[in-house]
């Protein structure tokens, strides 16, 4: 019982700094809520099949998706996560003190990949949760170059998008669509989308 109360209480704190920090900055934020558990299991089944492969996660908020990743057998060592809100970075180093979390802008992704300690060179799969309606066609397609780059030769970008009758978000023009799901169960109802190079 006492797990459970901690659960929640823990879920409470998440979504309320998830709130605070769309209120301040909605557009960076880009959703209203933490992405249901049904939304991160849709999300998180695509893991590479290679248990050594990286896995960089674009967004990840106070952590959702991130844990489902974790729930479907990714180990923290093998996921590097960006996440601009420094506030929302910080919670997520204390959830998940092996993972490597950048604070830092999503769009250089390929810099701060260069800069670890141990350099990341390529990754097994991309997971995002990046708001790509919230900018320009231009700069969504910069961020899918970035993302092709980083890729390897048999990765997946997995992307959600609110937009659930487009079946291709921002950006995608130039990858080759996998698979393509709607969670219905989720606010609001999203559609997860995976591409391949």
């Amino acid at each position: 019982m006492a797990t459970l109360a901690k659960k929640l209480m823990t879920s409470l704190a998440d979504t309320t700094l998830f709130v605070q920090e769309w209120l301040a900055n909605p557009q960076g934020v880009g959703a209203v809520a933490p992405s249901s558990p049904k939304l991160a299991e849709a999300m998180a089944q695509w893991l590479p099949s290679d248990p050594d492969s990286f896995v960089l996660e674009l967004g990840p908020g106070t952590g959702v998706v991130t844990e489902a990743l974790f729930r479907r057998g990714l180990r923290q060592d093998r996921l590097v996560a960006i996440e601009q809100n420094s506030k929302m970075a910080r919670l997520l180093r204390e959830k998940f003190p092996h993972a490597q979390i950048i604070t830092g802008d999503a769009w250089k992704l390929d810099d701060l990949l260069a800069r670890r300690r141990v350099p990341v060179e390529k990754v097994g799969a991309v997971i995002s949760s990046l708001p790509l309606l919230n900018f320009p066609p231009a700069e969504a397609e910069r961020l899918a170059d970035k993302i092709r780059g980083v890729l390897e030769p048999d990765g997946k970008w997995v992307q959600f998008t609110y937009r659930i009758h487009r079946v291709r978000p921002r950006g995608a023009s130039s990858f080759r669509l996998r698979a393509t799901e709607i969670v219905w169960f989720n606010l609001p109802p999203a559609r997860v989308s995976v591409f391949q190079k």
